[in-house]
């Protein structure tokens, strides 16, 4: 498949710039023309693994999280990436409720978030190295008579 276009943006792991990474990511998409339920499925899942690099990558401590994306002819390819403390066990992380902070407000439901809006999630970790997670969701143009 050929890449009809590619981004890049770099920025501290703080809570407040998940909404930057979002709207980057959302208007980035915009270019596939999606549904407004597929643009909100893809912020939300960007929103999600953003949030998983801050909180349990960084574990709230500074570092930076690097978002890129591709866009294909109807795909959008979408990967965050930290260098972060790493998932000790993918699988487990990847299990509904699972969470590493119990008793905090977390629910332990961001990869099942992410694999309900996403067409596929990809997750590759290593302990005191960081995370990468892919993210790919195609825009259905023919449901919408295109």
């Amino acid at each position: 498949m050929e890449i009809k276009n590619e981004m890049q943006v770099e920025f501290m792991a703080l809570s407040q710039n998940e909404a930057f990474a979002r709207v980057v990511v959302g208007a980035f998409a915009t270019q596939l023309n999606p549904t407004l339920d597929e643009l909100s499925d893809i912020k939300t899942a960007v929103s999600e693994a953003v949030t998983n690099a801050i909180v349990h990558g960084y574990e709230n401590n500074g570092g930076q999280v690097i978002v890129s994306a591709k866009l294909y002819e109807n795909k959008i390819e979408i990967e965050i990436k930290d260098k972060g403390k790493g998932i000790e066990n993918v699988a487990a992380a990847r299990e509904p409720f699972f969470t590493t902070i119990p008793g905090e407000e977390r629910s332990g439901m961001g990869f099942t978030v992410m694999e309900s809006f996403m067409d596929d999630v990809y997750i590759e970790s290593a302990l005191k190295e960081g995370t990468i997670v892919r993210l790919t969701k195609t825009i259905d143009h023919k449901a919408k008579g295109e």
